[in-house]
């Protein structure tokens, strides 16, 4: 009797932690994926598949911004990067939201602010769990060192 309890309690671990990973590997593809439509400036694959139309930035110029401002950043070469690095640290779930946090290295080019600089920043992306599918519905980005 103990034995089948504790065979139960081993596969409902095993069960949830398999889910946690998997959800957890679904949302690491994700943010890598828009990590790299930013750095291509796929505009078409960032405003279908992974930014929602109401996302709201905490931008690193220290404004709040909304997805309109960040498009408008795209469209005339302020979000330009030779260089665009994502180092996640940490992925917390809660419901249907993915709290994504960690440390980004980017090296502007072309007209962006700081270009030919390498900027490093903290991040923390919040994605949320759609009826389209996953989207970041906040972001903020805070410059911690230009060199």
């Amino acid at each position: 009797m103990k034995r089948s309890i504790l065979v139960y309690v081993f596969f409902f671990l095993a069960t949830a932690l398999f889910a946690q990973n998997s959800k957890e590997a679904v949302i690491s593809n994700l943010d890598n994926l828009e990590r790299e439509a930013v750095l291509k400036g796929d505009s078409t694959a960032l405003f279908t598949k992974y930014w929602s139309p109401m996302m709201v930035v905490n931008t690193p110029a220290n404004r709040v911004g909304t997805v309109e401002g960040t498009k408008m950043a795209l469209k005339t070469g302020k979000l330009d990067y030779a260089r665009f690095d994502r180092e996640v640290e940490k992925i917390t779930f809660i419901e249907n939201i993915a709290v994504v946090m960690g440390q980004e290295t980017l090296e502007p080019q072309g007209v962006s602010d700081n270009a030919g600089k390498t900027i490093t920043r903290r991040f923390t992306n919040v994605w949320m769990d759609t009826k389209e599918g996953w989207r970041i519905v906040a972001r903020q980005a805070t410059i911690i060192k230009v060199e």
